[in-house]
């Protein structure tokens, strides 16, 4: 089975329509799965719908062959190393949530779906014991992360992958000080071409959510098991190089994808969750930076660069 594709429906996890049910998909999955392998679920962000076909994640991002989307639509799954060809590579879960209509609708949307994602994680653990997942989640698909973490079992969850993360200090903090948190490890990754998306976040949620500062800051005085990468410094690219892993620097003033468009990343997502990069030797091998809001968009040109701006796409 190459893939299980989950929807979120309110605060439950259930099967795609016509699909059999979760249950009997996981159970499947699972007795193939070899110990040792990967279980990682794939969590997008906003203006996503699972029930409108045109907006539907598991035929854009989630897709092993995605139909929609445009530049965007970079399969998950096959640069993870996922590609359907055996129970070897893993198991991957492709998690779709309601996130289309307004910020503030999708911001409480991405609660609810997170305890939806926290009771998929406690049924595999039942299913599988000792076994534990790989989260993978970009923009509100964070938020979503996040809410599961704090209401997932201790040892349930072994690293989360927030790519530019629209959530916010203090709910990460309440994620860490749980049960699944003190034990996880969580790689924030984060670029000064997503501030205006930050701001943007801070100004109309904060307000409303009894938000904070964004986490696109970075966590400081963050526990052993958080690490911020920040992607657009130049220091931290020449270590990831060193370490075996080339990132494309930056090309954009502003980009809220980069985090998995820049060549580069998905494949240090993919040593990560395989084992091939521990999380400790990144940690280990990163320098201190946290570069200043705005630098990016304030720094001199080297050459006309395209602000891609797009109001009504999907993340």
């Amino acid at each position: 089975m190459p893939l299980v594709r989950v929807n979120a429906t309110a605060d439950r996890p259930g099967p795609l329509p016509g699909a059999p049910p979760l249950g009997v998909q996981l159970d499947t999955a699972l007795a193939e799965l070899p110990g040792g392998t990967p279980i990682a679920v794939l969590v997008h962000g906003f203006r996503f719908s699972p029930g409108q076909p045109a907006k539907t994640p598991h035929r854009h991002i989630l897709a092993l062959n995605p139909e929609t989307g445009g530049r965007r639509a970079v399969s998950w799954p096959r640069a993870l190393g996922f590609t359907g060809t055996g129970p070897g590579e893993g198991l991957c879960i492709a998690f779709g949530w309601e996130s289309d209509g307004t910020i503030w609708q999708a911001y409480d949307n991405a609660a609810r779906a997170g305890t939806a994602l926290a009771r998929l994680v406690e049924q595999i653990a039942t299913r599988a014991p000792g076994r534990s997942v790989d989260i993978l989640a970009h923009s509100l698909g964070a938020r979503v992360a996040l809410t599961a973490m704090g209401k997932m079992p201790a040892g349930a969850l072994n690293h989360a992958v927030l790519m530019a993360p629209a959530e916010f200090t203090p709910r990460a903090r309440a994620a860490l000080d749980s049960a699944a948190g003190r034990r996880g490890r969580v790689l924030n990754v984060t670029s000064r071409e997503n501030d205006p998306f930050d701001l943007l976040l801070e100004a109309l949620l904060a307000p409303a959510r009894g938000g904070g500062r964004s986490l696109g800051h970075g966590l400081e005085d963050a526990p052993p098991g958080w690490l911020d990468l920040h992607i657009d410094d130049p220091d931290t690219l020449q270590a990831l190089a060193a370490m075996g892993h080339r990132i494309a620097p930056p090309e954009r003033r502003v980009c809220h994808w980069s985090p998995y468009l820049r060549p580069g990343m998905l494949a240090l997502y993919r040593a990560l969750i395989r084992g091939a990069l521990p999380f400790e030797n990144l940690c280990a091998g990163l320098p201190p930076a946290r570069p200043a809001r705005w630098s990016r968009l304030l720094a001199p040109p080297r050459r006309p660069l395209p602000l891609p701006f797009a109001g009504n796409a999907p993340s």
